[in-house]
């Protein structure tokens, strides 16, 4: 099957996969050939494609998936190959975010601390694949 994940800058991803899973607003799912058609909303995560034994991991912040006809595209604001996040400022990134949560005096600057850290989380398990343990 034929994934796309494009953002308003770039094309990140354009090539054939086995096994695509990612990260829904209602949770993870998969898609493999022959799946039923599907629109979904994409939440902050990482998006896994699976080609022959090779996993490519993308951090995807948020967008819409649509799969139909053996082709899946997703749209999002912000995406990135695994293999091009610098794995030193995405852990700053996290510590910076996490001190932020904990000073957070009103609502809605606990809102923007939390998608900072999901943001920065996803960046990590994107660089560091499954085995990623981010610490608490």
């Amino acid at each position: 099957m034929k994934l796309k994940i494009i953002t308003q800058e770039r094309i990140v991803f354009d090539s054939e996969a086995d096994e695509i899973y990612t990260r829904g607003i209602d949770g993870e799912f998969g898609l493999l050939k022959g799946h039923v058609p599907v629109m979904a909303a994409l939440d902050i995560g990482v998006t896994r494609v699976k080609t022959g034994n090779t996993m490519q991991m993308f951090t995807t912040m948020g967008g819409i998936l649509q799969f139909k006809n053996d082709e899946c595209l997703i749209l999002t604001n912000t995406a990135e190959a695994g293999d091009e996040i610098d794995e030193l400022r995405a852990k700053e990134a996290l510590d910076r975010a996490k001190k932020r949560l904990k000073e957070a005096k009103a609502r809605i600057d606990a809102k923007r601390a939390e998608a900072a850290v999901a943001r920065a989380e996803a960046r990590l398990k994107a660089k560091l694949g499954n085995q990623a343990h981010i610490s608490e």
